[in-house]
């Protein structure tokens, strides 16, 4: 049975106009020519017909840095932020995420996080990890990063391990090398990422370690993927700077107060395109489901706010209200991704690309959301719950 999606305005994420689109099953079968209308079909074979009246129809974002397990921990075990519920993603346009773990893997495992990714596979979403965390030795399913990688079918490569934060294990740079080698090679014998996922921390030592491990040895640049670089802004002058090299950088949409020294996703965002730099090495993630604390002199805790997937699509629309066009910086939150991490399917809309497919309201925000061929989310209302998740009451 087909489902149709005619008269969509569609940016794939390059802009193709209106179109009209077939889904069967989890994939679109069909996307038609430039002013092609409604397909002859019997209609027999077709379940639903969808009229979006030129709205604008994108792929489905993709979230490469979510805490599936839930994160934090960082002021005791009273501040562990609980597990993310499959509609707090689809509201949100989030249709394929990576899960990982953060400061916290004692209380929280690469075990328990595959598994979560597992679950919301099951659940309809699409959902990868990587394993490790934030410190030396990694945290691991197999007791190894490559047979992690080259093993277990949800693992794509090794992350967040730390750099320049107090948290960090103060990694050396033989240490770096060595993990990125095994994660590279580990992406060679599978067709998988091997990408080494990294989380810069506020430390005057920013990226310093990485240009070394890129300049000093024969891994590829793709390997090394900082997050957090715009929570400073000499720090994200540095990530331009690596990006020269052939390495993609990753930009968190967190909130940031009006004085602080950070620039908020949108900012930067524009930033790396003012800067004319190639939005195929620019990503954006949201930290879902993280804790993001705020450390006084002494490294403690003095205040923290949680991570939202719901960030990624704001920071979609407003890049849309401030007039930017969607073409330029929509492949940062869908092919760019997709294309770094080897998600297969994922990030476009093709014939043949799974059926992960976003509908904007005319503000550039979320209206619409079909995920894997079903619809998770209709005029703003989440019609599938995850298993142990109670939807509002006006969602039915």
């Amino acid at each position: 049975m087909l489902k149709l999606l005619l008269d969509a305005d569609v940016y794939a994420p390059n802009p193709l106009g209106r179109r009209c689109l077939a889904v069967c099953g989890e994939q679109v079968v069909w996307l038609g020519g430039s002013g092609e209308g409604r397909p002859e079909l019997p209609a027999a074979l077709v379940s639903e017909e969808v009229d979006l009246g030129g709205r604008r129809l994108i792929p489905g974002l993709v979230d490469v840095h979510v805490h599936l397990t839930g994160g934090g921990g960082e002021a005791g075990p009273a501040t562990r932020v609980p597990p993310l519920p499959l509609s707090r993603f689809t509201r949100g346009g989030v249709t394929s995420v990576v899960g990982l773990l953060g400061t916290d893997a004692v209380t929280r495992s690469p075990r328990s996080l595959v598994a979560a990714a597992r679950g919301l596979v099951a659940e309809g979403l699409s959902a990868w990890c990587w394993t490790g965390g934030y410190h030396l030795p990694p945290a691991t399913v197999t007791g190894s990063v490559r047979d992690d990688v080259v093993l277990v079918d949800r693992v794509i490569g090794l992350g967040e391990l730390a750099l320049s934060d107090h948290r960090s294990s103060q990694p050396t740079l033989d240490e770096l090398l060595r993990l990125a080698s095994e994660t590279h090679v580990a992406g060679l014998l599978t067709g998988k990422a091997g990408v080494v996922h990294l989380h810069l921390g506020d430390g005057e030592r920013g990226l310093d370690l990485v240009r070394r491990a890129i300049a000093g040895s024969e891994l590829p640049p793709r390997v090394f993927h900082p997050t957090h670089v715009n929570r400073r802004k000499r720090l994200f002058d540095e990530a331009l700077d690596l990006v020269a090299t052939g390495a993609a950088i990753d930009v968190t949409a967190f909130p940031v107060e009006k004085d602080e020294d950070a620039w908020p996703a949108v900012e930067a965002v524009g930033r790396f395109l003012d800067a004319g730099l190639p939005v195929e090495r620019l990503t954006v993630s949201s930290d879902g489901g993280g804790c993001l604390p705020r450390f006084d002199g002494d490294g403690r805790v003095a205040s923290w706010q949680t991570g939202s997937p719901g960030a990624l699509a704001w920071t979609l629309s407003e890049l849309v209200r401030g007039g930017r066009p969607l073409e330029t910086f929509l492949p940062a939150f869908t092919s760019s991704p997709a294309r770094l991490l080897r998600l297969p399917g994922k990030g476009a809309v093709a014939a043949g690309a799974d059926a992960d497919l976003v509908v904007l309201d005319d503000r550039g925000e979320v209206s619409d959301v079909m995920v894997r061929g079903r619809w998770h989310v209709r005029d703003g209302r989440a019609l599938v719950a995850g298993t142990f998740e109670d939807l509002p009451a006006e969602d039915g």
